[in-house]
């Protein structure tokens, strides 16, 4: 009968081991992230933070650095979307949310292939291209972590888990339409309100990755 339940419980903790490697995965690669942004911002001084798209990074020198950080934001998302899957209950709003965070990473990666138009500059195709992937990422990722975020709140067991990251979710949501007012508008501060965005959608992420490594810190707790 021991041999039978050790059985039993090896897949659980299996699983739980995974979900910490992906969760603590995923929050270093969120640190790595903004240290690479604030690095890129030195780097290049002449890119205002206020004005510039994050992309606009990929043009000229340094041009790479901002590449790795796209492939890296693509690995980090995936990371979370893995950790998420096993530790918590497969119901139709999860898995949405998480078909749609494995499609903001995929766009994510695929940026660092197409670099973007800087304004003012002509139209190529490499920046129509890039223009249409970041799009779709950023929806997806502003409707997939609200659907995570309202499937964790209805689970008693992620409840107040859940409120919190969909109280981020709802910012990075409102972030995501205020972007959309400064499209079409010359000089409009369209870099601030993206690197708001991007900065509610790694904090979610960060959260998530949190909150997986304390619940499995407090289950693994001698009682």
């Amino acid at each position: 009968m021991a041999m039978k339940a050790a059985a039993v419980h090896a897949p659980a903790r299996d699983g739980r081991a995974r979900a910490r490697f992906l969760a603590w995965s995923a929050l270093a690669g969120v640190i790595a992230y903004v240290a690479i942004d604030a690095l890129l911002a030195f780097l290049r001084p002449s890119y205002s933070l206020i004005y510039n798209a994050e992309s606009d990074y990929g043009r000229g020198p340094w041009f790479w650095v901002m590449d790795v950080n796209f492939l890296l934001r693509c690995a980090l998302s995936l990371a979370v979307v893995g950790a998420l899957a096993l530790v918590t209950r497969p119901d139709g709003l999860a898995r949405g949310g998480r078909v749609l965070l494995v499609i903001w990473a995929a766009c994510s990666g695929l940026l660092a292939f197409f670099a973007d138009d800087l304004e003012g500059q002509p139209l190529t195709g490499s920046g129509v291209v890039h223009l249409a992937l970041a799009f779709i990422a950023f929806l997806c990722v502003a409707v997939g972590t609200i659907l995570i975020s309202s499937s964790l709140r209805s689970d008693p067991a992620w409840r107040s888990a859940g409120a919190m990251l969909l109280g981020v979710s709802v910012a990075g949501a409102a972030a995501f339409l205020l972007l959309g007012t400064a499209l079409g508008r010359e000089h409009a501060p369209g870099g601030l309100y993206e690197r708001i965005f991007l900065g509610l959608q790694l904090l979610w992420i960060a959260l998530a990755a949190c909150l997986i490594l304390a619940r499995r810190s407090a289950s693994n707790r001698p009682r």
